[in-house]
């Protein structure tokens, strides 16, 4: 895209854009994510998320239909990002029509709390401008709500959640 940023030093890290060449580092921090926030999978639920995961950057990556990134320290992955780009019917809070999930943010332990986590969602904040983007939203769990309220993030009320089948266990 016109315009684009791939890369980005804030602060102490360098942001970079990844693609499919690091599809396997992508792979095994995405693993690590869906252990942290959903706790111990089955290894065959593991391996058919994991098998869909790859599927979804495959498709999504050379479609320009995510974004993901790396905040590096010394050259070395500190934390993780991504940015799902989605349409969605315009309205008068988005009158585009595209909307940004920032999702799969995720900061190494020794790292939490030193702006790595930070220096990615500003990026990917920096990222949905450039596309003129109209809406970003993403999830949380408590341990990144404070970041995200940093970044400028409030809370959207009037969200509703309707749990469907699990497919993967069908």
């Amino acid at each position: 895209m016109n315009g684009q940023i791939t890369s980005r030093v804030q602060e102490r890290y360098e942001v970079r854009q990844v693609g499919l060449e690091s599809l396997d580092q992508l792979m095994a921090w995405r693993k690590t994510v869906l252990e942290e926030v959903f706790g111990s999978l089955s290894h065959q639920t593991m391996q058919k998320l994991l098998a869909a995961n790859r599927a979804y950057y495959e498709a999504a990556i050379v479609q320009e239909q995510h974004v993901a990134c790396f905040a590096y320290e010394d050259g070395i992955p500190v934390a993780c990002g991504g940015m799902c780009i989605q349409l969605e019917m315009p309205s008068p809070d988005n009158p585009q029509g595209i909307n940004a999930y920032l999702m799969n943010i995720y900061t190494t332990p020794a790292h939490r709390a030193r702006g790595a986590g930070k220096a990615v969602v500003e990026w990917l904040v920096e990222q949905a401008r450039i596309r003129n983007i109209g809406k970003i939203y993403l999830e949380t769990t408590p341990l990144g709500r404070e970041l995200y309220a940093t970044v400028g993030f409030v809370d959207y009320p009037d969200i509703m959640h309707l749990p469907c089948a699990d497919p993967l266990n069908a």
